[in-house]
């Protein structure tokens, strides 16, 4: 054996506790820093289901998940039910303040004070005035525009190019009839809840929006 091999036993050696206490604190040591390198090397992850298909309810899964891939996370949105709307080529969602009461409506444009002002809608306004959900929607556009936050169509684009995975519900297109050509080209899969849960369960954090 050389002697530079004999220096690293020696080393190795010294290193060591010999007797039973000091060796169990070493091995606790050790292992607490190995868990440590491999806490600090492990990529977090997000794992969103969502499943509703309105203008209000889109922000929350584009949001975080944009936000969580520009931390650096692995970041997945499982879109079924009426939630997958927010995959289809031709975006064409409204708000739906029709029982909604935690959402007012509020003007985007004239003074200050005006903005600040809660303007909650009752259901039977809501139900039974003609064009009600698109002046929603077109206030609620405005108001985000206003504010400087991106839209929807603006926020998918973002997930596309941080590599978001965007996954459908295959069961869902079954169930509704739709056709793989009416969506987006960038959906990474086409899947059921048994597989995507996989997934859910392996991830840091799951959200059902």
């Amino acid at each position: 054996m050389s002697v530079a091999k004999l220096q690293t036993v020696d080393s190795h050696a010294d290193a060591i506790p010999s007797d039973l206490a000091s060796l169990e604190d070493w091995f606790d040591k050790r292992l607490d820093e190995k868990l440590a390198e491999r806490e600090s090397a492990r990529t977090p992850s997000l794992a969103i289901i969502a499943t509703k298909g309105t203008m209000d309810m889109a922000y929350p899964p584009f949001i975080l998940a944009t936000t969580a891939a520009a931390l650096g996370w692995d970041a997945s949105i499982f879109f079924t039910f009426y939630g997958l709307e927010l995959l289809k080529k031709d975006l064409q969602i409204k708000v739906s303040p029709l029982g909604n009461p935690a959402m007012p409506m509020k003007m985007p444009f004239g003074p200050e004070w005006l903005q600040r002002i809660n303007m909650p809608i009752p259901n039977l306004v809501a139900g039974n005035f003609p064009g009600f959900e698109s002046f929603a929607t077109t206030m609620m556009e405005q108001t985000v525009k206003a504010k400087g936050v991106p839209s929807i169509q603006e926020l998918r684009n973002i997930c596309i190019e941080s590599e978001v995975r965007l996954v459908a519900c295959q069961m869902t297109v079954d169930l509704f009839n739709y056709s793989q050509d009416e969506f987006i080209p960038e959906i990474a899969e086409w899947i059921g809840a048994t597989s995507y849960l996989v997934e859910a369960k392996n991830a840091d954090i799951c959200l059902f929006v």
